[in-house]
């Protein structure tokens, strides 16, 4: 049998241990729980990002298909990025700016019969134009946005074309 002083010794160490414990427990559970939040949203703007840059090189890659060094425009263009019948993004694709031009010249030099020595015209020359595409898209319901910039260099064209294109 238990001795009645023995009870008056016991003060509650076990329950005030065992409540700080406790308290520990659900501040890591709750920490945890916060980070694991703060993680998801992290994916979920890295997913984002993925896609629009992906949904950017689509429509710059559409711009690329058509005769752009001829008809320069600004255009918006929707893009179905999982290919399920509904636009996920629009891209907004700038003008291409033409950001140089390098010559080729077609004469074929060696002393033996160019068109200086023959007294003709020049052949025209030729010119290979490097063009900066620019594509941003916007997220309407967050607000962050990504811009591509892509480099191309066109096919061969004369001068004629070259001046109204890229002066």
């Amino acid at each position: 049998m238990m001795h009645p002083a023995f009870r008056h010794t016991q003060r509650g160490a076990t329950l005030v241990v065992g409540l700080i414990l406790l308290a520990v427990i659900t501040l890591t559970v709750t920490a945890a729980f916060t980070m694991s939040g703060t993680n998801l949203k992290s994916v979920g703007n890295m997913q984002f990002r993925n896609e629009a840059v992906a949904a950017a090189n689509m429509a710059i890659e559409q711009v690329l298909s058509s005769p752009f060094t001829t008809t320069a425009s600004t255009d918006e263009i929707s893009v179905d990025i999982n290919n399920d019948g509904t636009y996920d993004y629009t891209v907004a694709v700038d003008r291409p700016a033409c950001v140089r031009a390098s010559a080729i010249s077609t004469t074929s030099s060696g002393g033996n019969g160019s068109s200086t020595e023959l007294g003709i015209a020049a052949t025209p020359t030729y010119w290979y134009t490097i063009w900066d595409i620019t594509a941003t898209v916007k997220d309407p319901s967050s607000g962050t946005s990504v811009v591509v910039h892509q480099g191309v260099r066109a096919s061969p064209m004369d001068d004629t074309q070259r001046n109204l294109v890229c002066p």
